[in-house]
């Protein structure tokens, strides 16, 4: 799952975090359907929930601050959906530390999570671009 330009908002930080969550999630599709032993797999698996879970936090606000400055009209929508994203991932981590790291759940996470950031970032995001260019202004802020 490669970034594509059609991705990008006009938000310089927020397209390089964006960019760098594609990155993460392609990488990890790329060690989870690999034909290496699972054991052998696990540990850029560990690698990967670890950034995941520090990782969106940061972008999370980042991207919340930013639509706080713009006067988002959505600001709650988002800050929603990004709350549900991060309970997921915390629940998957929670699960993991119960049970293991499974190959069967990694996958089952690792398809929710390109789907999400598909879906959010295609999506959802997009519309933080267009409400900057339906106001006049310049998305290319930091």
């Amino acid at each position: 799952m490669m970034w594509k330009d059609s991705y990008s908002i006009g938000v310089d930080l927020i397209d390089e975090q964006h960019k760098e969550l594609f990155h993460r999630v392609w990488e990890f599709a790329r060690v989870i359907r690999s034909s290496e032993n699972w054991e052998d797999r696990l540990e850029q698996v560990k690698e990967t929930m670890d950034f995941m879970k520090d990782y969106v936090i940061t972008h999370f606000n980042d991207e919340e601050e930013y639509q706080e400055e713009i006067n988002y009209p959505d600001i709650e929508i988002h800050k929603q959906a990004h709350a549900k994203f991060r309970e997921g991932i915390n629940q998957y981590v929670e699960l993991f530390e119960k049970e293991g790291l499974t190959e069967e759940k990694i996958q089952e996470f690792g398809g929710k999570l390109m789907t999400w950031l598909i879906v959010h970032v295609g999506k959802m995001d997009q519309l933080i671009g267009e409400f900057v260019r339906s106001q006049g202004g310049q998305n290319n802020e930091s």
